[in-house]
């Protein structure tokens, strides 16, 4: 028999049997189809040295007057602002108090020796500690989580690269953790604090140690809560590496028993949000349960406007340099009838509209309705009470029971309901704003699930992938059952959707089952219809934009530059993205006899890999019938640019192909390869 070429039909297929999908793709990961042939995604680098803290989901690029590439980016703990290779801390303050802080240091003795195991420490006295805090005895740090009487319960040994060791009756133990007192404080655990005009305790706790932001690691009851000092001048930006914090703790002395002083100020930041899809937090729904923490946001002009889904809306004047922070909108000067909670804020690109979704009417503020869609005057931030003579406004969607979504194209602003899809033009005076119903039974995945390409959107439904193109299409997906089938339903609002608009590509990440975190993406070929999937923990994804390349968050506390290198540079050293593609079994000849594969001639390219011999591996496997769940014989052969061709001997009715590389600095792009084949006998 001659040389026969194989040819592959382009995407992956996991909708047919895999003898039907025969001359097809039935497995892969990171790899993507470029003119229908099957190559290796490109790897990711740091954006930046710096870390964040929280989870980020959702990102914001954008250009300042003096030319600086902004990105926006909210977390279930901050808002920040990325500028040249740091991340600035916008998180608004909610309540700031003067001269209403104290502060309340201890330590006291070992009653009696211990050892390097025990979990249960007693003290002579436990009165002035926390219910669980971090304390020192000689120079082993250890946690408790509780307290009884006079012990310590429930001790972890040696913490912060600190060594479990035995200590004698009466060794002193000092604490890092200090009481901090404020009458309805009303913070919650991980909430931010940063203290102002204090005095040094006597001790170690210095003023420089008190005056600093603190992260509040527990609540004792309303009117105090739990921090652990730090060194002296130590911004939180300094000590979040990987994500998160990493102080170097200051633990009391018997000098320290004042309370700071009379003149404690504090600022105190948004309380934190929420992780996961259960908790409390600043996105509350009592019917179903409690989303995660996300943020919106959008640029007016070089300014940001930003909000808390079902929070309030904030102003960044990008003016006042990145030291500053955003304040409420409604605080504003000229602000009448600004919504103080919305689901989502967009600035419309043709008309220059403040527009608010799922939020307050102008006659009820601060009873949000979550099917009202409100518009500030033209040109403005704060004039939303609608008059006769400007064009503020509001809408109010029919269709299901609360908004979902709203993204932007060219012609219009697309709004998604729980239930439904309308179409918001601006169409002028006197009702400045239009809203059409498209289609109901529309169904969008969360409020992250939709992404516009040009004058398309597409999105992540319940049950399956659309695009609005003037109308409604259900994309066929031949990866549909696959993504459903291994697909965490409780954390849908985390599914987020970015497009590479370089290869024509939507990508949707999103948790697999039994996840809590989004761990999975499939990929859609826009142009060409086709699709792919595999394995990347991205939380946010932005195309290139005000950057060269895709920028996208880890659930590392990371912003990762994407198509940058070929490897995953997460690390401290480069590693391997191992991406392969898996083929479906083929007949040799008709199928009827058994047939013998003697060569393999590759067809290879190696694009620009920079290892110095890039190699990928090969794996055949031969079957005698196509619905053996095993091979009956198989071979894995490397191959290199100067590889010519490979020997071997295989016998049976089918063989699948599999291509996969391991090594860091090589990526490649499939073509056609050839086997010699030649007939071997029906039996």
């Amino acid at each position: 028999m001659a040389l026969q070429k194989l040819t592959f039909r382009p995407g992956i297929n996991k909708e047919v049997t895999k003898y039907t999908n025969e001359g097809g793709w039935v497995d892969g990961d990171l790899v993507r189809f470029r003119f229908g042939y099957p190559e290796a995604i490109g790897g990711w680098t740091k954006y930046s040295t710096a870390s964040f803290l929280g989870i980020c989901r959702s990102l914001h690029p954008w250009v300042g007057l003096g030319g600086e590439a902004w990105t926006g980016m909210g977390t279930h703990l901050k808002y920040y602002v990325h500028d040249s290779d740091a991340f600035y801390d916008l998180t608004p303050i909610r309540s700031s108090v003067t001269n209403s802080i104290t502060f309340a240091a201890s330590d006291n003795d070992l009653n009696g020796a211990i050892d390097d195991a025990v979990t249960t420490i007693t003290l002579t006295d436990t009165t002035g500690f926390p219910v669980a805090g971090l304390i020192k005895i000689d120079s082993e740090e250890i946690r408790y989580t509780s307290i009884s009487d006079f012990d310590l319960v429930d001790c972890t040994r040696g913490v912060n690269s600190t060594t479990a060791a035995s200590h004698s009756d009466a060794a002193v133990v000092v604490c890092a953790s200090l009481v901090v007192s404020h009458t309805t404080h009303g913070a919650t655990a991980g909430d931010f604090v940063t203290f102002a005009g204090a005095t040094s305790l006597g001790g170690n706790m210095v003023a420089g140690v008190l005056n600093q932001e603190y992260n509040v690691v527990s609540i004792e009851d309303v009117n105090s809560y739990v921090v652990e000092a730090r060194s002296a001048s130590t911004t939180i930006a300094s000590i979040t590496v990987a994500g998160v914090l990493t102080p170097t703790y200051v633990f009391s002395t018997a000098s320290d028993t004042a309370d700071g002083g009379a003149g404690v100020d504090g600022d105190y930041q948004l309380n934190i949000g929420t992780e996961d899809t259960t908790g409390g937090g600043w996105d509350s729904d009592t019917v179903l349960g409690t989303p995660p923490t996300i943020w919106t946001h959008d640029n007016f002009g070089e300014d940001l406007l930003y909000n808390v889904r079902n929070g309030n809306i904030y102003y960044w004047d990008a003016s006042g340099g990145t030291s500053t922070r955003g304040v409420v909108l409604s605080g504003l000067t000229g602000a009448d009838a600004t919504p103080t909670k919305a689901m989502q804020i967009l600035v419309s690109d043709r008309d220059r509209h403040v527009i608010a979704f799922g939020c307050d009417p102008e006659t009820a503020i601060g009873t949000q309705d979550p099917m009202l869609i409100r518009f500030a005057t033209q040109e403005s931030l704060v004039a939303w009470a609608s008059t006769a003579t400007n064009t503020a406004g509001e809408l109010r969607m029919g269709a299901g029971s609360r908004f979902m979504a709203a993204v932007e194209t060219r012609q219009q602003i697309l709004v998604f309901t729980d239930t439904a899809l309308y179409s918001m033009q601006f169409v002028g005076p006197p009702f400045t704003f239009g809203i059409n119903l498209v289609s109901l039974s529309v169904a969008i995945m969360g409020p992250q699930a939709a992404i516009a390409v040009e004058d398309s959107v597409f999105w992540m439904g319940k049950n399956g992938f659309y695009v609005f193109s003037g109308s409604v299409e259900a994309l066929p997906c031949t990866v549909l059952d696959h993504v459903f089938d291994d697909f965490e339903e409780g954390e849908a609002d985390k599914v987020v959707a970015g497009v590479n608009t370089r290869f024509n590509e939507v990508w949707w990440f999103y948790s697999s089952s039994g996840a809590t975190e989004n761990d999975l993406y499939v990929l859609y070929n826009y142009k060409d219809n086709l699709w792919s999937y595999g394995s990347l923990a991205r939380t946010a994804w932005i195309d290139r934009n005000v950057t060269p390349r895709p920028i996208a968050a880890g659930t590392d506390g990371t912003l990762y530059k994407h198509e940058s290198g070929l490897d995953d540079n997460s690390g401290a050293s480069p590693a391997a993205i191992s991406p392969y593609i898996q083929s479906a079994p083929m007949d040799i000849g008709e199928g009827d006899q058994f047939m013998l594969i003697r060569r393999l001639f590759p067809d290879i390219d190696f694009l620009n890999s920079t290892a110095g011999t890039p190699t990928v591996s090969v794996r055949i496997d031969v079957r005698d019938y196509p619905d053996r769940d095993t091979e009956n014989d198989s071979t894995t052969t490397s191959f290199t640019s100067s590889t010519e061709l490979v020997n071997m001997r295989l016998r049976g009715r089918q063989f699948s192909f599999k291509l996969s590389s391991a090594a860091t600095g090589v990526t490649w792009r499939l073509g056609s390869p050839r086997v010699d084949i030649q007939p071997d006998g029906r039996r």
